[in-house]
């Protein structure tokens, strides 16, 4: 399993995994990410965590939550 080596990647993802777990669906899920800013890239690597302001990879989520 990856280590998440900053602070701020560890925040993002507790963030993403607890607004999971509130959400009924993927697509309740992606919206209320959309509301702080976030969103879900699918890759070859797995899904990434993005900012929608800058547009950059955040973080890549573990594979029991996607």
């Amino acid at each position: 399993m990856k280590q998440y080596t900053s602070e701020s990647e560890t925040e993002i993802l507790n963030l993403v995994l607890r607004e999971r777990s509130m959400a009924v669906s993927e697509r309740e899920w992606q919206h209320r990410l959309r509301g702080y800013g976030y969103a879900i890239k699918d890759t070859t690597e797995g899904r990434i965590v993005t900012s929608l302001v800058r547009g950059s990879l955040l973080c890549s989520l573990p594979a029991h939550a996607a």
